[in-house]
């Protein structure tokens, strides 16, 4: 094939020709150089013309590598100072920026954690001597130094020391290196409150991004948080001093006999922990008392906690906002940069093909030569040789989309005989149908009335699947949501079946998973399904807030282990008036030894294991009291701040949480009643057709430029059409649909303003420069190579 037969795009990609001698080679092309071999390469001038060929073309490579750089920052919100400035910290930006770095980060900060298992107070079956375990938290350490070795020597000094969370992790090193060198040499433990510090390990590492949004969330939302908690605390204190003068008289009444109890039992009393029985003793003496507790539950519970709620909520939806907001300039800003590392001093209205596939080489290194040309495809909505920067702002909407041809045919079945044809046809129709859909319901609904003729149901349920199989083809069918959970939930059915049916006792687990099954009824109303829909867009988000939980709950794990470890036993507290919970006695009445066990003493700070579990149990507040006051019994009343302060923590988290869901759930009913013709379950989808000849001229492209190997897939494609004798495919790309996507549209009109007031501020701050061709010497560093071309 002749190259003046390609389509445009390949015609600008080979470069106009120019008039040049036998023995030299094109340099500089307008589209960044042409690498055509040379007829006699035994000269010196050719040999002069490949070594500025090779130079010229590691520059562009190292273009690539750079603009690839700036769009992983913009996608994980990196700062843009952070930027590698020169090829030194551009090697250990690259070393730094691994999955194995990013394992062993994570695998280290995991063992310093675990180390708690084994430390004094430790599990029993888990304690390991001082020496193993110190020796274990300096290798780790060692590791962290490492780490943050090779982070300053891509960012510098300077840099470095203005990052702040790097230079908290470095200032815990540093407490932390101390005190095991001390354990170390002393061979026996002390009070090691900074243990509680080694959670800065683990949410610096790059896979716990989201929980490091989270805790920027929480302390961003904490200022109108702290003004409505001090407002609370306020009446609470108002309301202790009232009730100390009202009730400290009556001798019979032990929660207001002083100030401070008075103070501590309405703060009890805000989470309903012990109401009625902080009630009941002023009551019984004085039935009109209970006006006292009900006007300041009504302030407190009622009024001032679900003003918090409201105003963490309102506070929530605007730093959502900002967030959206500042990640999608941030994003555009990338964008800007790797576009200016990309375009040519020829050619600056766009990127060619030849430089984006350098691009996504470096940027999404598995993906293949097909899904680069798709994506430059589906970029160019101009359908011109490059891509301009205006299309090239969709870019990380359009690099996430996966590929696949488009089938040729209506059915899976259309080419089997027409008998088979108009049987699978039939059951086509019969499964799509309302129907069968209602019908199934019905059977879904009786299945769960009558749970007692499991067997037969199943066997429905089997036929059910089955017809959907064939009716729809495998892929079809298994390419819905909610097909997939019909098919797990009926799979584990059977599964659950024959594990009764055999007695396999190990596997009975499985049975209880039948009643999921009558999820499927929720499908009948759309509320429901939103429902269901936020719940499963919800659920990753949900594990980084449960995590972020977590952390809280190891820094008080550790700091109730240090104070509170061993204080808690039975028959402890007896002087206290929860003492009955802690009370562990047999006595025998009459014939019978009668055993009176209070269990409250298993709620300890033993071991963590026992910690996490008795925080869990403050976090419920359910008779959270009586912990408190059996520690607070056997220590020292000051012991009551721990708890309280754990309380409040965890109710600023709980609260976050509620917020979120709530936004969450706001936001899709807000999107769906703005886009109500709209259908969202297939996510987003791209359809693009590509002709034999493009897909032609992308191979040869690719042989030009020595990487033929990587044309597979697109030879497969050609081959494919002589098949069937198209002349062209249709391919469609597809994603899940994400929050981004869903704010996209739903601040559409506020998002060009938004547009339009960053390009003033940068127009402002900073001339854009006219974009210039590859460098001349990769040995350059990055910072002065195309430093000039890029706005920081």
């Amino acid at each position: 094939m002749q190259w003046r037969e390609l389509p445009a795009i390949y015609l600008e990609e080979s470069g106009s020709p120019v008039e040049r001698s036998s023995y030299l080679i094109e340099l500089h092309t307008d589209d960044g150089g042409s690498y055509d071999v040379v007829n006699d390469a035994s000269s010196p001038a050719a040999r002069e013309c490949c070594a500025q060929q090779s130079s010229a073309r590691h520059n562009w490579e190292m273009n690539y590598q750079e603009a690839a750089i700036y769009l992983q920052e913009g996608e994980n919100n990196d700062k843009f100072f952070t930027h590698p400035k020169n090829a030194k910290a551009l090697a250990a930006y690259l070393f730094a920026h691994n999955h194995l770095f990013y394992l062993m980060e994570l695998s280290t900060a995991l063992l310093l954690l675990l180390l708690s298992l084994c430390e004094a107070p430790a599990v029993p079956m888990l304690r390991l001597g001082i020496f193993v375990h110190a020796t274990l938290e300096l290798f780790a350490l060692i590791v962290v130094v490492f780490e943050l070795s090779m982070k300053m020597r891509w960012l510098g000094f300077q840099t470095f020391i203005r990052h702040k969370r790097t230079m908290v992790k470095t200032c815990v090193l540093l407490v932390q290196f101390i005190e095991a060198i001390v354990v170390l040499v002393r061979q026996t433990s002390h009070v090691r409150i900074t243990r509680a510090l080694r959670c800065i390990f683990l949410i610096d590492c790059r896979y716990c991004g989201a929980v490091r949004r989270n805790l920027r969330q929480i302390f961003q939302s904490l200022p109108p948080f702290i003004d409505i908690l001090l407002l609370l605390l306020f009446f609470m204190v108002i309301f202790a001093i009232l009730g100390f003068y009202l009730f400290s008289p009556n001798h019979s009444d032990p929660y207001f006999n002083t100030l401070e109890n008075s103070l501590v039992n309405l703060f009890v009393l805000l989470t309903t922990s012990n109401f009625p029985d902080v009630m009941m003793p002023s009551y019984a003496r004085n039935p009109w008392s209970c006006v006292f507790f009900i006007v300041y539950l009504s302030i407190e519970l009622y009024f001032i906690m679900n003003l918090l709620l409201a105003v963490v909520f309102d506070t929530f939806n605007d730093i959502e906002k900002r967030k959206f907001k500042s990640l999608l300039l941030h994003k555009r800003t990338a964008i800007q940069h790797a576009y200016r590392l990309l375009v040519t001093k020829q050619r600056p209205s766009g990127i060619s093909f030849k430089h984006f596939e350098g691009l996504l080489r470096f940027y999404k290194p598995r993906m293949c030569a097909r899904e680069r040309y798709l994506t430059f495809k589906a970029l160019n909505q101009s359908n011109t040789p490059l891509v301009s920067l205006k299309d090239f702002y969709n870019f990380y909407e359009v690099v996430g989309l996966k590929w696949k041809a488009k089938r040729n045919r209506e059915h899976w079945f259309d080419d089997l005989p027409r008998t088979a044809f108009l049987i699978f046809k039939g059951i086509n129709i019969l499964v799509k149908s309302r129907v069968f859909q209602y019908t199934m319901y019905t059977v879904v609904a009786v299945n769960g009335i009558w749970i007692l003729v499991e067997t037969f149901m199943l066997q429905v349920y089997g036929v059910e699947l089955l017809l959907k199989t064939t009716g729809l083809g495998p892929v079809e069918y298994l390419s819905s949501g909610w097909n997939l959970f019909d098919f797990s939930v009926t799979l584990f059915a059977f599964l659950g079946l024959m594990a009764l049916a055999f007695n396999m006792e190990p596997f009975y687990f499985i049975v209880v998973l039948r009643p999921l099954q009558l999820l499927r009824l929720f499908k009948l109303k759309k509320r429901y399904r939103n429902v269901l829909d936020t719940m499963f867009e919800l659920f990753p988000r949900m594990a980084s807030l449960g995590l972020t939980l977590l952390i809280f709950y190891y820094c008080f794990a550790i700091v109730g282990m240090e104070f509170f470890a061993g204080v808690v036993y039975p028959n402890c507290c007896n002087t206290s008036t929860v003492a009955d919970s802690y009370r562990w006695v047999n006595h025998t009445v009459g014939n019978k030894t009668v055993v009176e066990e209070g269990y409250y003493y298993l709620n300890n700070f033993d071991n963590i294991l026992n910690s996490f579990v008795t925080l869990f149990e403050l976090t419920v507040v359910n008779d959270w009291y009586i912990i408190m006051e059996g520690v607070t019994s056997q220590t020292t009343h000051w012991s009551r701040l721990y708890f309280m302060i754990f309380y409040i923590v965890t109710m600023v988290v709980m609260t976050i949480i509620v917020a979120f869901i709530l936004d969450a759930f706001v936001f899709r009913m807000n999107y769906t009643r703005k886009n109500q013709d709209s259908e969202e379950d297939n996510g987003i989808v791209l359809e693009k057709e590509i002709s034999k000849e493009e897909v032609i001229g992308v191979i040869e492209l690719y042989k030009r430029i020595s990487a033929a190997p990587e044309t597979a897939q697109l030879q497969k494609i050609v081959l494919q059409m002589d098949k069937y004798g198209q002349m062209s495919t249709v391919f469609l790309g597809r994603r899940s649909r994400t929050k981004s996507d869903l704010s996209m549209k739903m601040y559409e009109e506020e998002i060009q303003e938004w547009y339009e007031e960053h390009s003033r501020k940068e127009e402002s701050q900073t001339p854009l420069q006219e974009p210039t061709s590859a460098p001349s010497s990769s040995l350059k560093p990055l910072s002065l190579r195309q430093r000039s071309q890029t706005v920081i």
